[in-house]
């Protein structure tokens, strides 16, 4: 659980970009307890984490995270990569579902192979499923996970083939891209 560290310095001079850092790394309950009157959780219990970092220079802008950061940037450059795949118009469908409050695209992916003739058994038969990431923008694991699902059922591999061949995929990759744009934790531009 070491905590991530993006330098301005050693990005620019080292080609270092998010890299795990910190010694002395402690994760324990505190003493402080949620007594606010009315609050659902009266007897919550608070953790504190405590990690120690020696910055290399005085003149730099340091940052630190918890998991590996996937932007809304990162999600519209994979997704355009895939579309411009040779083929990927036999499998991958890239729509918005919805624009955003900011005017964000909200995108859905359809990933199944397109039958010759959809009203063929093969085609009335398949089984859909549903799959979703970053309802809370914090949560920057969940993309990571599933640009690997993505990465997987648009490849080429035999298992993919199969799973395109007997399922439709319907993704939402990011259901609050303004959240994960304006970097909130929890919530979208409305709270």
């Amino acid at each position: 659980m070491r905590v991530l560290s993006y330098s301005h310095n050693l990005a620019k001079e080292e080609k270092i970009g998010w890299h795990r850092v910190g010694t002395e790394i402690s994760y324990y309950k505190n003493h402080i307890r949620n007594q606010v009157n009315g609050n659902r959780f009266p007897d919550k219990k608070y953790y504190t984490l405590t990690f120690t970092h020696t910055f290399e220079s005085t003149d730099d802008s340091v940052y630190f995270c918890h998991c590996f950061p996937y932007t809304y940037s990162d999600l519209c450059e994979d997704l355009q990569q895939i579309e411009c795949r040779p083929n990927a118009q036999n499998y991958f469908h890239r729509t918005v579902l919805t624009r955003t409050l900011a005017g964000n695209r909200c995108d859905l992916i359809t990933i199944t192979s397109k039958d010759k003739d959809p009203k063929s058994d093969k085609a009335l038969n398949k089984r859909g499923v549903f799959i979703s990431a970053r309802v809370h923008p914090g949560e920057s694991n969940s993309s990571w996970v599933m640009k690997g699902i993505i990465e997987h059922l648009t490849s080429q591999t035999p298992e993919a083939r199969v799973l395109r061949d007997h399922f439709v995929f319907k993704i939402v990759p990011m259901l609050n891209p303004d959240g994960v744009i304006n970097g909130n934790y929890r919530c979208s531009l409305v709270g």
